[in-house]
C-alpha cells in the first residue's frame, strides 16, 4: 500500500482530507507542516507498522476524538500548542478574540499594558497575545491545576513570559488591567451538542442552563479590576451576542459591540470601562 491508497482508505471512513493527511504525517513521524511532502511522495510505499498506526489513529478520529488529542498538539494563531484531555482543543473561532485583543492593545496609550486571560486552558489566548505584543505584561488564570500544568508547559516550550495562577475568574485578583479577555464556558447544560464533545473536559464547556453563568460572573467582577479606559472582551456562543451585549451595557460598559468570526457569526462581544470601579 502506498501513501495515496492509505489516504483513500481514510476517506472511506469519512475523515476529512486534511485530518487524514495530518494523521498520516503523525504516523510517519513527520511534522504537520509537511503536507506538500505527502503530495510529492504519494506513491511511496507505507511500511506495515506505520500503516497499522495510521489505521488506529483514523479509527479514533472517526469515532469523534479531537484531532489535537490524537496528535498531541494544535496550531493556534501561529503557535504550536501541546494539548491533551486536561484542556479544550483551541478553536479557530477563538483567533477572532485574539485579533480583537491585539487591536485594542494597539489603540491603547500604554506601551506596557497589563493583560489578564481568564480560564486560560492550554494558554492559547495569553500566549498568542504575549507573542504578538511582547511589551505587554500578561497573566493567565484557571481554576484547574491540571490545565495550568499544560499552559505552563506551552509557555516554557515557546519561551514566552506569562504568569499563571490558579483562581476562579477574578477572585483574589487585586491589580487593575488595561485588558481582560476570556473564552469562558458558554454551552448550556442541556445543549444537545454536548453529546458530541465527550472527550473534552465538561467543566470547560458548560455554564448553567443558558450557558451564561460564567459570563455574568466575569462581567460583574471586571469593573473593579479594569483601569479607566480598559476593555473586557469575551468569546461566547453563536446565538448569545445579543444577551452578552445587554449584560455588558447593563453593567455600565460603553462602546459595547461584537465581532464576527470567519463564518460571519458574532463570536465575541466586549465593552470599554470608562469609570473607576
Amino acid at each position: 500500500m502506498n501513501l495515496a491508497e492509505a489516504l483513500a482508505q481514510a476517506a472511506v471512513l469519512g475523515l476529512a482530507r486534511l485530518d487524514a493527511q495530518l494523521l498520516l504525517l503523525h504516523a510517519l513521524g513527520r511534522a504537520s507542516h509537511e503536507r506538500a511532502w505527502l503530495l510529492a511522495h504519494d506513491t511511496d510505499p507505507l511500511a506495515t507498522a506505520a500503516h497499522t498506526l495510521f489505521a488506529q489513529l483514523c479509527r479514533r478520529r472517526a469515532a469523534g476524538e479531537p484531532l489535537g488529542y490524537i496528535v498531541g498538539h494544535k496550531e493556534f494563531f501561529g503557535l504550536d500548542l501541546m494539548v491533551d484531555k486536561r484542556v479544550l482543543v483551541p478553536r479557530p473561532d477563538t483567533e477572532t478574540l485574539v485579533q480583537w485583543a491585539l487591536d485594542v492593545l494597539d489603540c491603547h496609550e500604554s506601551q506596557t499594558p497589563k493583560v489578564i486571560d481568564l480560564g486560560t486552558g492550554s494558554g492559547a489566548i495569553a500566549l498568542a497575545i504575549k507573542q504578538h505584543r511582547p511589551g505587554a505584561t500578561v497573566e493567565a488564570l484557571d481554576a484547574s491545576a491540571q490545565a495550568l500544568d499544560v499552559a505552563r508547559a506551552n509557555a516554557s516550550a515557546l519561551k514566552l513570559d506569562v504568569t499563571f495562577r490558579q483562581a476562579s475568574w477574578l477572585a483574589g485578583t487585586a491589580d487593575r488591567y488595561e485588558l481582560i479577555v476570556s473564552n469562558p464556558p458558554y454551552v448550556g447544560s442541556a445543549d444537545p451538542h454536548l453529546a458530541d464533545l465527550t472527550d473534552e473536559p465538561l467543566q470547560a464547556l458548560t455554564a448553567g442552563p443558558d450557558g451564561l453563568h460564567d459570563i455574568r460572573t466575569i462581567i460583574a467582577q471586571a469593573p473593579a479590576r479594569l483601569k479607566p479606559g480598559g476593555w473586557l472582551l469575551l468569546e461566547h456562543g453563536y446565538s448569545q451576542a445579543d444577551s452578552v451585549r445587554n449584560l455588558l451595557a447593563a453593567a455600565g460598559f460603553q462602546n459595547v459591540s461584537s465581532r464576527c468570526d470567519l463564518a460571519g457569526i458574532e463570536r465575541c462581544s466586549g465593552g470599554k470601562w470608562l469609570e473607576l470601579g
